[in-house]
């Protein structure tokens, strides 16, 4: 028998862990939504195709735990959001196996990560590093040896076989990202609220839109539909920090806004 709901797998990002959706699990059980913690935190030191291959394999596991063979939703955050596209459009993208409905993505870098690049750079990599150590990386981080930074980079091989790939016109594909609207410094402090991206002349600038870590400009791709939060400028004010990277997928707007597209979407794809 189906679900009444549409099972949903969820996908934490880099250096990150399940127990993000620690506030979002209690209201998918309290709806009724059948879902899935994917957990790639063992797979440390593996590339973005090997976990991708191992999300394939732990949806294919939760269908024949259930016996459910219908669409399911995925939602990920940050660099999760390239662990599953690169999933269903590129290993899944000509078979198209995996039916999915909607892919809700969070803070993702679909275009690659300036961060990742800045990490790499060679004047302004040690001191981004430095302002991050203990918030964003550990002490002593040293991105050559991070594999799923490298590939990140823009320019890289995962990034241009993605771009490659494109998404697909059967999944509906939303994006909830945050911006600094009232260009508060409370916002990220480590860069007084401000995101760093690319100016795509191979320099770098600091921009509101964005959540401290990754930029609109580093999210957003065709046919994709983006929200930007917080829908009132003011709660930045009280609450900014809650808007970061770091802090979305606890965020009760981010929450309320996910909750929204798992239980009043359609199905219908463009």
């Amino acid at each position: 028998m189906m679900p009444q709901k549409v099972p949903v797998v969820l996908v934490h990002g880099w250096r990150s862990h399940p127990g993000i959706w620690n506030r979002l699990i209690p209201r998918l059980s309290h709806e009724g939504i059948p879902f899935g913690n994917f957990d790639h935190t063992p797979m440390s030191g593996a590339s973005v195709e090997e976990i991708a291959a191992v999300l394939q394999e732990y949806i294919c596991m939760k269908r024949n735990e259930t016996g459910y063979t219908g669409q399911i939703d995925i939602v990920c955050h940050s660099m999760g959001g390239g662990i599953a596209r690169y999933m269903l459009e590129v290993l899944d993208g000509k078979t198209r196996h995996e039916r999915v409905r909607q892919l809700i993505a969070i803070g993702p870098p679909n275009n690659g990560s300036a961060m990742a690049e800045l990490f790499n750079h060679p004047v302004y990599g040690s001191k981004i590093i430095a302002r991050l150590t203990n918030v964003f990386v550990p002490e002593g981080y040293n991105p050559a040896d991070d594999i799923i930074v490298q590939e990140f980079r823009p320019g890289s091989t995962t990034m241009r076989t993605l771009a490659a790939a494109g998404t697909r016109r059967d999944i509906r594909y939303q994006l909830i990202l945050a911006a600094n609207l009232s260009d508060a410094p409370g916002f990220f402090p480590c860069f007084e609220g401000k995101t760093w991206e690319s100016d795509g002349h191979g320099s770098w600038r600091q921009t509101c839109a964005g959540d401290g870590i990754v930029s609109h400009s580093e999210s957003i791709i065709p046919g994709a539909a983006v929200e930007i939060l917080p829908a009132d400028p003011a709660v930045l004010n009280s609450c900014g920090d809650q808007y970061c990277h770091i802090k979305l997928p606890r965020n009760p707007e981010v929450m309320n806004r996910v909750m929204d597209h798992l239980l009043s979407f359609s199905g219908k794809t463009p």
